[in-house]
């Protein structure tokens, strides 16, 4: 089996980073990065500086082109697809009597990815979201991932998943994201695993568990899936943990306690010598300590209710002996989330440089500083780490889908 791969919703690369870093021979077919109501295409235009633009089977070029505008059909053959998609809602407006079946919401970029595995069949796929998507929406809890499992079930494959702190796996950062793998039942891999029993597969014969050990599983529970996805839709809803198995249309579900391994402090990714333009002006630090301080606030509903919002205090500055918080799109911008340090040469606060924001997610120094269209602004070097994942998990998972990929024919 080749060792291709499709990369949606590419950012600037992290997925085929991680993957190229293991110089197994992970070739990368195409990929697919498109900001929607941008003028600039940053993250495209960096990851086209790094490696190049890539042709469909038509020999035309549409990787910076909205995804929903693309011939599925088009995308080159791929053992493995991937992609970072975002936490959207799934709901489905109503069923089709056409092939798929499933209608959702315009825009959701998930329904790009089914039409992509229905057009190319790809043997595996590895996706990223947040851990808010197990639980995703408040009102239905569960019913979004449910549809991405149904989804899968349909087109004839099985998946695991594991909510992955890759501060608890030796990054610098408290990044909390969930990772579904899934293998169409008919490769030798599928074949195999599914007779390996679930608590197994989630504890230690699992891609998640040999890439991300576990040390004790919890109660696991159970529940099949509806066989209609407008049954999934409306009323479907389940607890899932941090870790699960979905295989003929019923998933299994536990929470898995891990084996941490030694934690890198955010302090092993600051530079020794950053220019003072990074330094917190002098007039807005009282603007500063008030966003990073505990609040209380009195507020109005647009119904008439009165109630109190509250948030508790954020270390100001931020501890630099432990991994960071998670970087978010705003990081460097006045606001509570943004990370601030003690700069350890003048003594004086200051915000994370684009480097030690890459550095926090595993990429190269300047990785995001070029593009084929000139050099990244500032703003948005941080806006695409702040959409980025954490790079060394993408090896670790990796490691081990080369050893599954080299046991297939």
């Amino acid at each position: 089996m080749e060792k291709t791969m499709c990369e949606l919703f590419a950012g600037v690369g992290g997925f085929r980073l991680g993957m190229e870093r293991l110089n197994s021979g992970w070739k990368t077919v195409w990929f697919s990065q498109w900001e929607p109501g941008k003028k600039n295409q940053w993250a495209h235009d960096c990851y086209v500086s790094h490696f190049g633009d890539l042709p469909d089977k038509n020999g035309e070029f549409h990787t910076g082109d909205d995804i929903a505008s693309v011939a599925k059909e088009n995308i080159p053959d791929h053992t493995l697809l991937v992609g970072g998609f975002p936490c959207q809602d799934y709901s489905v407006a109503h069923s089709l009597s056409s092939s798929r079946g499933i209608e959702g919401k315009k825009g959701v970029l998930w329904w790009q990815i089914c039409d992509t595995i229905t057009a190319c069949h790809p043997f595996f796929c590895l996706f990223e979201n947040v851990d808010r998507l197990l639980k995703s929406p408040a009102s239905q809890r569960g019913r979004d991932f449910g549809i991405i499992l149904f989804c899968l079930s349909r087109f004839g494959y099985s998946a695991e998943w594991r909510v992955v702190n890759a501060a608890q796996y030796g990054a610098a950062q408290r990044r909390r994201r969930t990772f579904l793998f899934a293998w169409r039942d008919d490769t030798q891999y599928g074949i195999s695993i599914k007779d390996v029993a679930p608590s197994d597969l989630l504890r230690k014969d699992g891609l998640m568990a040999r890439a991300f050990p576990v040390c004790h599983i919890g109660d696991i529970r159970h529940i099949s899936l509806p066989e209609d996805i407008m049954e999934v839709s409306d009323t479907f809803s389940f607890p899932f943990e941090n870790a699960g198995y979905l295989h003929n249309g019923k998933i299994l579900t536990a929470n898995l306690a891990i084996a941490e391994e030694t934690p890198v402090p955010l302090k092993a990714v600051l530079e020794p010598h950053v220019d003072c333009s990074f330094q917190l002006p002098t007039e807005k630090m009282e603007k500063w300590k008030y966003l990073k301080g505990a609040k209380r606030i009195e507020r109005t509903a647009k119904n008439g209710h009165h109630y109190v919002f509250s948030e508790g205090s954020i270390a100001f500055p931020d501890d630099i002996d432990k991994p960071s918080r998670t970087m978010l799109t705003s990081e460097s911008t006045l606001n509570r989330s943004t990370h601030v340090v003690r700069d350890s040469e003048t003594g004086n606060l200051r915000v994370l440089t684009p480097v030690e924001a890459e550095r926090l997610n595993g990429f190269d120094d300047n990785w995001t500083q070029n593009t084929v269209h000139g050099e990244m602004p500032s703003r948005m070097r941080y806006f695409c780490m702040g959409n980025a994942l954490v790079v060394p998990m993408i090896t670790r998972m990796g490691t081990v889908l080369d050893q599954i990929v080299e046991e297939e024919p």
